[in-house]
């Protein structure tokens, strides 16, 4: 009986950044406010986990199908709700189908593998799932090849399935409250019997021939996609696909300090009136040429943020090796993996309003990477917020040393946890840390074990 490596040293590493951004907007919440949160007894900013999960993902997707990085190469995921679209799309590019037939086909087999899609009245979503499914990039291809490699079987059960599932789908619409009373009353039917006449379109319904089935859920299983291992992914309408529990856990970002927000107003030029007014042609409709073009609002941020994530070593690899991953391509992808998420904890950032505000541009003030036994996550060393003024000195370096000191603190105090590795791009942060006799790394590569 074969037994599995175990992790060497630590199972989990755990990353700390500080950060200070100006006048920009990461996140908004449904009024298009900044999200807040209050902490400590003070409101602070937050920029939630989610709006820096996905950057982080997104950017090393990217990377890795650029062939950048440590995951170049890699298969990577895509979360989306168009698979019955791009499954389409290579059965007309790859396998000379019809767009009609290949949007029909592809969507029959995907709704009877289990998956729900939109309302067929509505264009729009008609061809859409009604979740999104985050699926290896190449599903779609995959699916598209078994079924124009079986297309006088998948036709033939297509042309009894897709005509009924059109007639279940109407039948809602058709027996709303308010018209299937009208209908009950012209008819003589009971409630019972349009119930019944619904159920009994779906049941004739033929099943998605095996074969068939097997080969949708396992192009649409997780296999050695590396984001869908470290960020795990929830599918409850298909029952025997598999689920995946993330490697990677990730707070909310928030200020360690109180902050509030600018609601900073601007004015757009038209080109055109300025144009007519530098020729001293605005005399011409004077009126229509007085004002800005547009006006309005627009809430910025700004402040240093605190953020965590911390990387479960021990179930990245129990994900790739349940994906069907050998032991020696285990280690290696989740080696891989584990470089490449340091990366992108650091790199990536949120795309909203990355035009008028330059905040990708941004450089973290400090990062502290360090392994351990379990997560440590140090929101707590910012619970009293940080006051310059009392302080005495800016609200980045003085968080500097207030978090090198809990986590001094803290690795008194604990036998399962390492020292720690630290990376700043601030000149400023780079002298404290030679004050206090710290020695940092000198690229992100640096911050791994």
């Amino acid at each position: 009986m074969s037994t599995h490596p175990a992790v060497t040293g630590h199972q989990f590493l755990s990353l700390h950044l500080l950060e200070t951004l100006v006048a920009v907007l990461p996140v908004r919440d449904e009024n298009g406010a900044p999200k807040s949160i209050v902490y400590g007894g003070a409101e602070r900013h937050m920029i939630t986990s989610q709006a820096r999960r996905r950057a982080e993902r997104v950017h090393s997707r990217d990377r890795a199908n650029a062939h950048q990085g440590p995951l170049a190469g890699h298969t990577m995921g895509v979360r989306t709700r168009e698979w019955a679209l791009i499954t389409a799309r290579a059965l007309e590019a790859s396998h000379g189908w019809e767009q009609e037939e290949a949007v029909q086909t592809a969507r029959a087999v995907l709704q009877a593998t289990g998956l729900k899609f939109g309302d067929p009245a509505k264009k729009t979503v008609a061809n859409l799932t009604k979740v999104l499914l985050f699926a290896p990039s190449d599903a779609g291809e995959r699916i598209a090849a078994h079924v124009h490699a079986q297309r006088e079987t998948v036709g033939a059960w297509a042309a009894e399935y897709i005509p009924l599932a059109q007639a279940a789908a109407a039948k809602p619409a058709r027996n709303s409250r308010k018209n299937k009373k009208q209908e009950e009353q012209e008819a003589g039917a009971t409630p019972a019997d349009t119930e019944t006449d619904t159920a009994g379109v779906a049941s004739k319904m033929p099943p998605l021939p095996k074969t068939t089935r097997d080969a949708v859920l396992t192009a649409l299983a997780p296999r050695d996609a590396i984001d869908i291992a470290l960020y795990g992914r929830f599918l409850a309408e298909i029952a025997d696909s598999p689920n995946v529990d993330g490697a990677i856990q990730s707070s909310h970002a928030f200020t360690v300090h109180e902050a509030e927000h600018t609601d900073d107003f601007y004015a757009a030029a038209d080109d055109a009136k300025l144009d007519r007014k530098s020729n001293a042609l605005d005399f011409l409709e004077a009126a229509d040429d007085a004002g800005a073009g547009m006006t309005g609002y627009q809430s910025l941020i700004s402040g240093t943020f605190y953020r965590h994530a911390v990387l479960d070593r021990r179930k990245l690899r129990g994900n790739l090796r349940a994906a069907g991953m050998s032991d020696q391509d285990t280690e290696s992808a989740a080696v891989a993996a584990e470089a490449e998420f340091v990366s992108a904890f650091v790199d990536a950032f949120p795309q909203a309003k990355k035009n008028s505000t330059a905040s990708t541009g941004s450089l973290p003030a400090l990062v502290l990477s360090f392994d351990g036994d379990r997560p440590f996550n140090y929101a707590a060393a910012f619970q009293r917020p940080i006051d310059e003024v009392a302080e005495g000195g800016p609200a980045g370096e003085l968080a500097v040393r207030r978090l090198l000191a809990h986590h001094n603190f803290v690795r008194q105090r604990r036998t399962d946890i390492s020292a720690g590795r630290i990376l700043t791009y601030d000149p400023t942060i780079h002298a404290v840390l030679q004050e206090l006799g710290i020695k940092d790394v000198d690229s992100v590569d640096g911050l791994t074990s």
